[in-house]
């Protein structure tokens, strides 16, 4: 359970690394790319931040996500310097995939009946066996 400093920590980092992106970006002159941040979640002692991207098209994500973790240090000083009179200390930046969006259109398919897996079996997951 989150903390109400954790939530309103959370929001703060949202809102200034979106525009960090965003900016990124645009100056760079990149078109047909929307990054977005979804969540932000900060640990119980503030040290380190949790940061879920939502990235469109979604074929370029995990290029766009190791382009954000090489320069996760430039992203971390410009937050630091928006963020300098309201925190003490930056947390450690950690940026992941949210892919929240394909699992709900992947549920969404299959209660429309265009996935059903009772007529195609090759739909249902393979079983691991140990």
């Amino acid at each position: 359970m989150e903390t109400n400093r954790q939530k309103k920590i959370g929001g703060v980092l949202q809102k200034d690394l979106v525009d960090i992106l965003q900016g990124e970006i645009r100056k760079n002159g990149i078109t047909n790319l929307v990054i977005s941040v979804s969540k932000v979640s900060v640990t119980t002692d503030l040290g380190v931040a949790r940061v879920y991207l939502s990235v469109f098209p979604t074929d370029k994500a995990p290029e766009i996500l190791e382009a954000v973790k090489s320069n996760m240090a430039l992203i971390k000083h410009d937050l630091s310097q928006r963020v300098k009179l309201q925190l003490r200390k930056v947390p450690n930046l950690s940026f992941y995939i949210d892919d929240s969006l394909d699992y709900i259109e992947k549920i969404d398919n299959a209660l429309t009946g265009k996935e059903n897996p009772i007529e195609n079996r090759e739909l249902l997951d393979k079983r691991k066996k140990l």
